[in-house]
């Protein structure tokens, strides 16, 4: 119950600095991860997690699943199709790029060797937007630039596990997780697609039979139904259950307006509370005796793939598109590594391949080092697009109308 506890307490901390969190460098997502840091064993040794205990993987799960299946419902097909281009270049070569590029810096600076520097690569090849969410997040910035970043993080999750999967089995794991064939993963990534299609579609048809629906005050759970049997049988089936997710919100989007609507608030206040739960517990595994195990070729790895791999990867797969430069510079910029990468790092180090212990600790300082760095950057380059009102929040101003014309949006992660 002490885990209990401190996430309350850190939730209820995270929201009464909220309304300054929007508005400055400071970020929710940082105070849980500080949260997490400071209440383990590394420092008040409140709670006591290893890498290797189920909750770490569990939560990890739980909050990527939740993150992409309402990332999923912010899809639109009909501005995807009008605008395919500029999401198709950053994963078909931003992504290689960057996967490559953390390689060789992995291999070149760490002295890895070339699978298991590889394997890094994959691992922090996907983004996340939710540790840019100004950015994303607000309709002041351009929609070319908001759907980008979201349609790439939410496809890059699914297409980095099975090169993570591959690679964990050729750097010779003893764990039979990381077993599993070309064929098997490739099913698995198919089930899961047909899965995230085929249930959210089904449900929205028996809705509109003339004996079925929900009353009004009830709407908001089906989609959390869809949502909840669809990680069920995801994991039951071994199905990709990221894929499942992303995809199941978009179809979800597309079919039924009306049940995105209704679900939206509770999806994303539910998506928040895992997404914090993660950061809490991921970061009671940040402690000084990992950071002091990072040699410090390690941290030059890790300042190198958040200032230059990932920004490189992204400006040179954009080259020729329309963005203006202040866009591309954007863009390259927020790659966070977020949920995905933590969850594949996992992986990594429950896999026990040879080099696994020391490739996690390079991935857990990297995460850390990216979520500190884009979680409070985003308010900031967020203004440069003139977005004054960043969580219908008072500035401060007197004598102007300001406040009243304020609209509601959700405090930054």
């Amino acid at each position: 119950m002490v885990l209990v506890v401190v996430f309350g307490v850190a939730l209820l901390i995270a929201v009464l600095l909220s309304g300054l969190a929007a508005r400055t460098v400071l970020s929710t997502s940082l105070l849980f991860l500080v949260g997490g840091a400071l209440v383990s064993d590394g420092f008040l040794g409140l709670i006591h997690i290893t890498p290797d205990s189920e909750i770490v993987s569990v939560t990890a799960d739980l909050a990527l699943f939740a993150v992409l299946f309402t990332d999923g419902m912010h899809v639109s097909f009909a501005k995807l199709r009008e605008n395919w281009r500029n999401p198709a270049r950053a994963l078909g070569l931003g992504m290689p790029l960057a996967f490559v590029g953390m390689a060789l810096v992995t291999h070149f600076v760490m002295g890895l060797d070339w699978t298991t520097s590889f394997l890094v690569g994959a691992v922090l090849a996907p983004t996340d937007p939710v540790f840019a969410s100004a950015i994303v997040g607000r309709k002041e910035v351009p929609s070319k630039l908001r759907q980008l970043l979201n349609v790439e993080s939410g496809i890059n999750d699914g297409l980095a596990l099975p090169v993570v999967l591959i690679l964990i089995a050729a750097a010779g794991p003893t764990s039979g997780q990381a077993e599993a064939s070309l064929g098997k993963i490739a099913l698995e990534l198919v089930l899961g697609l047909v899965f995230g299609v085929v249930l959210p579609f089904v449900v929205i048809e028996l809705v509109r039979f003339r004996l079925l629906g929900a009353e009004p005050k009830l709407q908001p759970l089906l989609p959390l139904a869809i949502g909840v049997i669809l990680y069920a049988t995801c994991h039951l089936t071994h199905a990709n259950p990221y894929l499942a997710a992303f995809s199941a919100g978009a179809v979800l989007t597309a079919r039924s307006l009306e049940a995105k609507e209704a679900f939206e608030p509770l999806g994303e206040a539910l998506a928040e509370l895992a997404k914090f739960a993660a950061l809490l517990i991921f970061g009671a595994l940040l402690t000084p005796h990992l950071f002091g195990d990072l040699s410090f070729g390690g941290y030059i790895a890790v300042i190198l793939a958040i200032v230059l791999i990932r920004p490189a990867s992204l400006l040179l797969s954009l080259i020729g598109t329309r963005f203006t430069k202040q866009e591309k510079l954007v863009a390259a910029w927020f790659g966070p590594k977020g949920f995905a990468s933590v969850v594949y790092g996992l992986l990594v180090l429950q896999a026990g391949i040879p080099q696994g212990q020391e490739a996690f600790t390079l991935i857990a300082v990297c995460i850390a080092f990216s979520i500190i760095a884009h979680s409070s950057t985003d308010v900031p380059i967020a203004r440069l697009f003139h977005v004054d009102d960043l969580a219908g929040i008072p500035d401060g101003r007197e004598g102007t109308d300001a406040q009243s014309k304020e609209s509601p949006a959700d405090a930054r992660a």
